[in-house]
């Protein structure tokens, strides 16, 4: 896996994506635009930044309703297994609807077959007893509808450093797959800061480390679009807190199931999740 800096890319990740990550275009407006607008590419595990037509009332999305910011803005995300294509509808004020047919692009994610070995070992006892709990948290957490707009702002990388995990890679054990990876992972000293990608209200902030994800910080950067952080030595801030672009707001480490120091920045867009590296677009070199 080759390092993410300058024009350097994952082979084979990502086609025509912007080094800045979600871009904005200029746009008509809103009183006047006549059918849908999007900003970003329609790709498996994307979220894409949308204008509404003009007086629209309520906007689905593939069976969802979606809020619509008083401008028109709104944002829609495609999970990493999403379809081919997905419908959108805006309902206008007075009832007539724009309807749009989005065409989903696939991505080859790395898939690495372990033909040989079984796909995990069995659970703990403790692992039984404390995951329940921490799901409930995770979940409630999830729930949270913060009033953020972050989700308009242009992602920074947290930290920037040796990319160790794409999103969306898997591994085939035995023929039997198992889960694929929800993140990015950045490869960094324990103690090495991390910043907020983007403004946002902190959701989550674990006491003590979870079993997998270890010390997990989970921030709402509004509009259902959530960051979490996970295998912290330290946590920065506290539930509730508001956080600014570029905060420091922890530190990377190693606890829960980690074999080495590093980030893993996760993403979702309500239950769909998304792949960082598109939000943020193209990490800048660095020197180590």
């Amino acid at each position: 896996m080759r390092k993410l800096g300058g024009a350097s890319v994952v082979a084979g990740a990502l086609l025509a994506i912007g080094a800045g990550g979600i871009t904005q275009q200029p746009r008509v407006a809103a009183s006047s635009r006549s059918d849908f607008a999007f900003d970003g590419p329609m790709i498996q595990g994307a979220a894409v930044l949308g204008t509404a037509p003009a007086l629209t009332s309520r906007i689905n999305f593939s069976g969802q309703n979606v809020p619509v910011a008083a401008d028109g803005r709104f944002l829609i995300a495609f999970d990493r297994d999403a379809g081919p294509s997905a419908t959108i509808v805006a309902t206008r004020v007075d009832g007539s609807e724009v309807r749009k047919t989005l065409t989903v692009q696939k991505r080859a994610w790395r898939i690495e077959r372990l033909d040989t070995l079984p796909r995990i070992a069995q659970p703990s006892a403790e692992f039984e007893r404390r995951r329940p709990i921490e799901m409930a948290q995770i979940n409630a957490a999830r729930a949270v509808n913060a009033a953020s707009n972050g989700w308009r702002q242009r992602f920074m990388w947290p930290v920037t450093g040796r990319i160790s995990g794409l999103f969306g890679s898997q591994r085939i054990y035995n023929g039997e797959p198992g889960s694929y990876h929800g993140g990015v992972d950045v490869a960094r000293p324990s103690g090495t800061p991390i910043l907020a990608p983007a403004d946002g209200v902190v959701i989550l902030a674990a006491a003590s480390p979870f079993t997998l994800e270890g010390r997990l910080l989970m921030v709402d950067h509004g509009m259902g679009l959530h960051s979490a952080f996970l295998h912290l030595s330290r946590i920065d801030v506290k539930v509730g807190d508001v956080v600014r672009r570029g905060k420091t707001i922890g530190a990377i480490g190693m606890t829960g199931r980690a074999t080495g120091p590093h980030l893993h920045w996760g993403m979702r867009w309500r239950d769909a999740k998304i792949d960082p590296l598109l939000v943020a677009g193209t990490m800048p070199a660095t020197a180590d």
